[in-house]
């Protein structure tokens, strides 16, 4: 094998570790036995448990956890639109029951107002910090007293002449 050839193939295989690397991984935490005979409700129920967080995981859907209580949210959202219910009407029951924190993505209301708000609250606290370090920085550099000519001479005793004088 020519040095070329060898040179492609490590980019090759070096692709294809990073390839595999960086590919999420699909988690499928639904069970057979959890899945619904009518494809068109099972579809609405896959949609509707991405839409739920598992309160276990807390940053997963219940779709992707494995949690038991995510399983058992999984199987209620299943017996829910098995019962005849609409979408909407899953999603209120478990915001009824659970609350606004249910959903991957809560609405925007009185309620979730902190929710909303901390994340550019903490942004601008951090840029008005960084704001006033950086002022402060620049007026203790402005403040700092030039040395008095016996510590300039103790210097020049201790280092040598500046570059100027020699």
């Amino acid at each position: 094998m020519r040095g070329e050839d060898r040179g492609v193939l490590k980019v090759i295989q070096a692709f294809l570790v990073a390839l595999a690397l960086v590919a999420p991984s699909v988690a499928f935490a639904v069970q057979p036995d959890e899945m619904l005979k009518d494809p068109v409700l099972e579809g609405r129920a896959r949609a509707l448990s991405r839409e739920l967080r598992c309160m276990v995981c807390q940053n997963q859907s219940i779709d992707d956890s494995e949690a038991p209580l995510a399983r058992d949210l999984r199987i209620l959202v299943r017996q829910r639109l098995e019962a005849g219910d609409s979408d909407r009407q899953v999603l209120d029951f478990l915001v009824a029951r659970y609350g606004d924190f249910v959903l991957l993505k809560p609405p925007f209301n009185r309620d979730t107002l902190l929710l909303w708000g901390l994340t550019p609250l903490a942004l601008i606290a951090g840029a008005i910090g960084l704001f006033v370090m950086a002022r402060r920085r620049k007026t203790a550099v402005l403040e700092t007293a030039a040395l008095t000519p016996d510590e300039q001479h103790r210097l020049s005793t201790l280092v040598g002449p500046p570059p100027s004088e020699r």
